[in-house]
């Protein structure tokens, strides 16, 4: 009898370690249908969850309901599960070198309460070979269990969309692998449970593995390139946005913008693939070409700014700016690997007083990971950034911005958001 069918039949639970963006809603979308415990080392964001509550904000009370899921902290809860879903963060460090802890610490918990039988599944986005390489061995240390022989191990990448309550787990095509054919038809069938689209079999597990990296990858490298023409035509004196809409009118264009690239995915991603490439022997100059480029897009614009209000005949050192969104991406919480912060860092560097507001980060975690929390809205500001796009925004005018700038103040609109709508400001966007 497979894993699947005890599953089904309610004799295994699933376990998911790691409750962050990507494994509550995966623990949620399978506790709808059969047993789950959700497992996470913050003893906090499990009581919160007990609750209801998700602490990243994304998921609802109502996603909750009618669900059988226990949130534990316990690793004698864990015993219970046969089947494991490990979907902790995998981040770089200060030297933008892949940060296995969590992934090395999730495979050690698993590994002190695996069972003959058992299957795990990694879900974190790492380089190709790390699961078999990195993570099996620890697995066979602490379980001191043989892997295929007593356990077996699959790789099904996350594809989950901070912010997208279109593109949910249940709704994306799912890419699953296994060290077998047997653990890939019964992972196949466990994910199937949940994913109406069903899944693509990958012939191996760093196949599945690249599959997932090159995901962002290829997305890093096409806004990098977007970023890079937007310096080119703000040089030419061209707006890129224009030149944008213009191109795409061709069938085939592809329809990058640019931007800034932070977050837990894209801007992190590709490091652990330059990682594997250079341990490789082989140095990816596109892949570092364009982490370069997107990398120093935050101190671009702040520098365009300083430039702008000296050009207005400001003392630099005297100017307040104000900056509106700190999140690494549009309405969302998460301020992740935020290059809003670069921004921030850029213009306190030349002595400048800035403000920031957002109305969905909270200001101890920004105060916490980048040193500044968020401001109360000013007046008089030499210089405004609007760095997020988020709804909130959207609907604002430049009368609003009138109302909150000074004599001279300058407008940079990072997005383009009001593009062709302001008119007796100076304004600038990428």
């Amino acid at each position: 009898m497979g894993i699947y069918k005890d599953i089904i039949d309610g004799k295994s639970a699933i376990a998911v370690i790691g409750l962050g963006y990507v494994g509550l809603p995966i623990a949620l979308a399978f506790a709808k249908k059969c047993k789950v415990i959700g497992f996470d080392i913050n003893e906090k964001r499990v009581a919160m969850m007990r609750k209801g509550i998700d602490p990243s904000q994304e998921l609802s009370k109502k996603d909750f309901e009618g669900c059988d899921i226990s949130f534990t902290a316990s690793l004698d809860e864990l015993k219970k599960a046969k089947f494991f879903i490990i979907a902790v963060p995998t981040p770089i460090d200060e030297h933008n070198l892949p940060d296995l802890k969590p992934l090395v610490g999730a495979s050690t918990s698993v590994g002190k309460v695996l069972k003959k039988g058992d299957y795990v599944v990694y879900e974190s986005t790492v380089y190709p070979g790390c699961t078999e390489e990195d993570c099996i061995p620890v697995l066979e240390q602490h379980s001191k269990l043989k892997f295929k022989k007593d356990f077996k191990v699959g790789y099904s990448p996350e594809r989950i969309n901070p912010g997208d309550k279109e593109h949910t787990i249940t709704k994306i095509l799912k890419v699953v692998s296994g060290c077998d054919a047997e653990s890939l038809e019964e992972i196949s069938k466990v994910y199937e449970i949940i994913v109406e689209p069903g899944t693509h079999k990958a012939s191996s597990i760093k196949v599945a593995e690249a599959a997932k990296i090159i995901e962002n990858t290829q997305r890093d490298v096409n806004i990098a390139l977007m970023n890079e023409l937007s310096i080119i035509f703000s040089r030419l004196g061209i707006n890129t946005y224009d030149v944008l809409e213009a191109a795409g009118t061709k069938w085939n264009f592809l329809k990058f913008y640019p931007g800034l690239v932070g977050g837990h995915c894209i801007g992190v991603d590709p490091y652990y693939l330059t990682y594997k490439a250079e341990e490789l022997g082989y140095h990816a100059r596109v892949i570092n070409s364009g982490r370069y480029v997107n990398d120093s897009m935050g101190f671009y614009v702040a520098k365009n700014l300083v430039k702008k209000i000296i050009a207005a005949g400001k003392n630099i050192s005297k100017s307040k700016v104000l900056v509106m969104g700190a999140t690494f991406k549009e309405d969302v919480s998460d301020i992740r690997n935020s290059k809003v912060a670069d921004i921030v860092k850029e213009l306190k560097s030349f002595s400048v007083k800035v403000d920031v507001v957002d109305p969905h980060a909270d200001s101890e975690e920004l105060k916490h990971e980048y040193g500044f929390g968020l401001s109360k809205l000013g007046k008089d500001y030499d210089g405004i950034i609007v760095a997020v796009n988020h709804k909130e925004y959207k609907v604002l005018n430049e009368k609003y911005f009138k109302t909150i700038l000074g004599n001279k103040g300058v407008l940079v609109d990072i997005k383009g958001m009001y593009r062709g709508k302001i008119k007796g400001t100076t304004y600038w966007s990428l």
